[in-house]
């Protein structure tokens, strides 16, 4: 005689908005179960009656054979008095007890949709926005949890006879699918123009759209989780009219291509850049770019790499089949400024950038900017953590409870935790403007409420002028300073999980340090105990103070006075300050000799952009981290060399840099630019490991900014590795500023 029994199951993880339910619904007929599946606010609940023996393969399954992008973090399994259910069948949705920490981003479309989207004997048949169980917008669209669809932007759509057949019918791969919705019942398009005037609706709008993206326009689309401007990558007069009205001079463009082979005509594209190309978060990827007349030169101006995406919803598939060239796909937005995501907030920002308005009645609830990943020591590293990414957790052994980090003042995004899980917020940008933040507030608010949590600590920045740190400080929870050079390194210790001691290299553009100096060439020993700063670059002027980030010619001014001082100005070695006017330079003499806004930075931010001016590179950044940017691209021959340097060893050992720019201007009209780049990259991982082996750390950790330049970090790495040291670098979470909040709260775990 088969045992009965009633189990209980009790599950965490990413288990709501991939099909979970019906999935569990198909295991429970197969093996005979009797019983109900529910998604609650922590994951999801099962009860199942039946034979013993039959329960044990239905959990032999249930762990081994999920859905696509489900995943198990815990699973418990109690027993219950009989109940005789009498069916299986789907529970509507509980909330009770505190929020999960897994929501589901939204995923791109599934090749099953793709081909309803294509087909011309499907009712979804050019229909922007269908979706099944597998794919479709998920965190953008959810307004609290348990994710049902009366809990998303989707419950003012009624779901007409047609889909709510196939929502109640077992075998249809839209059973139970909360965003199910057709032409007649769903969200329509519509094609404004800059007062709001609707020109057209339905499949009209969009063919309106397309005709004029063919004529040149610049067209703004609500996207996924924001607005996105469209505009032909082929028409050279098209591009350079965005980047007048977008105050964009020469910052690359974003391009989306319709499939995986228009993507191989425009750049190199790796095993692992495929991959992450195709993956359900279709971020941009950034791959070495080809040479070909598909694109104008303006898409990228002197730019080696390409960003290319490809679409992540229907919608796009659409635009991007019937426009059948690269489009240029860029965040809606003044520069500066956080995206749009509704139509009169575009409207509003928008009207002196775009001709006309693609848009769409479903709401988009949370602001996701597209991802940036780039492929850095053979990991897809994100670059820009925004859709597909930010509400995937980040797990630690130590439990922190509810606390919150509000980061830092540049690439902003916010962190939180529940117990051993910390959520880093969408990417937000930079907290100068009165619009960026209030977004950065409303996010804090969304993150708090989305959660269900009640934070009793907050962790921020040193510097007392960022918003971020002055909005915590006006919190009243209890507070925790961080130093900003320590939250990187301790980013990177959190993603993987490290607590023992590590060396950190903290290599950026600017953070203030515990003398309030200007900090961003660190090598510190970080422990339970804190941090020590066991080495940094000697520090020179920034003449100009905040100037600096933007002008790297006055970097190469700072290093050139450290070496020379006031005799800099005599005329033997004049010609070194051919970027500057004679004005100016009687001017910057005078603030030099004065010591008036001339602070001193050990970053190697800025040293990256002194080379890069002193090369003749970049005097003037048209964006964040131009000069850097173009210096590591000069990287093409084979080399091995490096430069001289010192290491002043005192109580903390000092990295005289002074060395490496006098041998850079002796080899200026001996080498090729492309090897002195590569011997400036070279010097710099020589002097990581001769610090290490002094330091005697086996684990060493890489964060900050400069470690976006790939052959910066693969140099480092390849030498750390070689001489056998056990090398952390960044790829859930990116190495600039938007992981500095991930490290924030981790020092409060290292702490405890």
């Amino acid at each position: 005689m088969k045992i009965k029994k009633h189990l209980f199951l009790d599950i965490k993880g990413f288990v709501q908005g991939i099909g979970f339910r019906p999935f569990v619904f198909h295991l429970a007929k197969k093996y005979q179960q009797q019983g109900w599946v529910v998604n609650t606010n922590q994951g999801v609940s099962i009860s199942i009656e039946g034979a013993n023996i039959l329960q044990q393969y239905f959990l032999h399954d249930l762990e081994n054979l999920l859905p696509e992008f489900a995943e198990i973090h815990s699973l418990s399994v109690s027993s219950k008095p009989l109940e005789n259910f009498n069916s299986f069948f789907i529970k509507q949705s509980v909330e009770q007890g505190q929020n999960s920490v897994f929501a589901l981003p939204d995923i791109s479309p599934c090749a099953e949709c793709i081909a309803d989207l294509l087909n011309p004997e499907s009712r979804f048949y050019r229909y922007p926005f269908t979706s099944c169980c597998n794919c479709g917008p998920r965190y953008s669209i959810m307004l609290k949890q348990p994710y049902d669809r009366v809990r998303t932007s989707m419950e003012k759509f009624s779901a007409c006879p047609e889909c709510l057949f196939d929502y109640s019918s077992s075998e249809n791969r839209r059973f139970h699918s909360q965003t199910i919705a057709c032409r007649h019942c769903g969200p329509q398009l519509s094609f404004i123009d800059k007062k709001g005037i609707k020109l057209e609706q339905g499949e009209l709008a969009l063919t309106r759209a397309i005709e004029c993206l063919k004529q040149g326009k610049i067209i703004a689309i609500k996207g996924v989780g924001g607005f996105q401007l469209l505009v032909d990558a082929s028409n050279a007069q098209a591009v350079e009219q965005l980047r007048l009205r977008k105050l964009r001079a020469e910052k690359p463009f974003a391009l989306m291509v319709k499939n995986l082979e228009s993507a191989r005509e425009l750049c190199e594209i790796s095993e692992l850049e495929q991959q992450t190309l195709i993956s359900y978060a279709s971020p941009i990827v950034l791959m070495k770019r080809l040479n070909n007349t598909l694109i104008v030169e303006e898409v990228a101006p002197n730019n080696k790499l390409l960003g290319l995406m490809l679409p992540a919803s229907p919608l796009h598939h659409l635009i991007a089949n019937d426009f059948n060239k690269p489009l240029i796909a860029t965040s809606a937005n003044i520069s500066g400024e956080p995206i749009c995501i509704t139509e009169q907030q575009a409207l509003n920002r928008l009207s002196n950038i775009a001709d006309f308005f693609l848009t769409h009645d479903r709401e988009i609830v949370c602001p996701l900017d597209d991802s940036i990943i780039r492929v850095i020591n053979n990991k897809a590293t994100v670059l820009r953590r925004a859709r597909g990414y930010s509400s995937i957790p980040i797990t630690i052994s130590q439990s922190l409870g509810d606390q919150v980090a509000t980061g830092g003042q540049m690439k902003s995004a916010i962190a939180i935790s529940h117990n051993n899980q910390i959520i880093i917020s969408q990417h937000i940008g930079e907290l100068d403007t009165l619009n960026s933040q209030n977004q950065f507030q409303q996010a804090l608010a969304d993150l708090q409420a989305f959660y269900s949590l009640n934070p009793s600590s907050v962790s921020y920045d040193l510097h007392p002028d960022y918003h971020s740190t002055v909005f915590a400080k006006k919190t009243g929870l209890k507070e925790n300073a961080v130093q900003h050079h320590h939250a990187h390194i301790l980013s990177c210790m959190a993603e993987h999980d490290l607590q023992s001691s590590v060396l950190g290299f903290a290599w950026d553009g600017t953070g203030l340090g515990l003398d309030n100096t200007i900090w961003g060439g660190e090598c510190l020993i970080v422990n339970t105990q804190g941090f020590q700063r066991y080495a940094y670059f000697n520090p020179f002027a920034l003449v100009g103070g905040g100037k600096v980030a933007s002008e790297p010619r006055r970097s190469a001014l700072g290093l050139l006075y450290g070496i020379y001082g006031d005799d800099l100005f005599t005329t033997e070695l004049s010609h070194l300050l051919s970027a500057f006017s004679e004005q100016e330079l009687k001017l910057l003499r005078q603030s030099l000799k004065a010591q008036l806004n001339t602070p001193y930075t050990s970053s190697v931010g800025r040293l990256f952009d002194g080379v890069s001016s002193l090369m003749g590179l970049c005097q003037l950044n048209s964006f964040e981290g131009q000069a850097a940017m173009l210096l590591e691209q000069q990287v093409s021959d084979n080399c091995d060399d490096s430069y001289s340097y010192k290491l002043e060893e005192n109580k903390t050992i000092i990295i005289d840099w002074q060395p490496i720019i006098i041998e850079i201007l002796a080899e200026m009209s001996q080498q090729t630019k492309s090897q002195i780049a590569a011997k400036f990259h070279n010097t710099l991982a020589e002097i990581m490991l001769n610090i290490a082996n002094q330091a005697k750390q086996q684990r060493i950790v890489l964060s900050g900014g400069c470690f976006q330049n790939a052959y910066l970090t693969e140099c480092c790495v390849k030498k750390l590795e070689s001489a056998g040291y056990t090398v952390f670098t960044h790829e859930k979470t990116p190495p600039n500023d938007g992981g500095i909040a991930l490290g924030q709260l981790y020092a409060t775990a290292c702490n405890s």
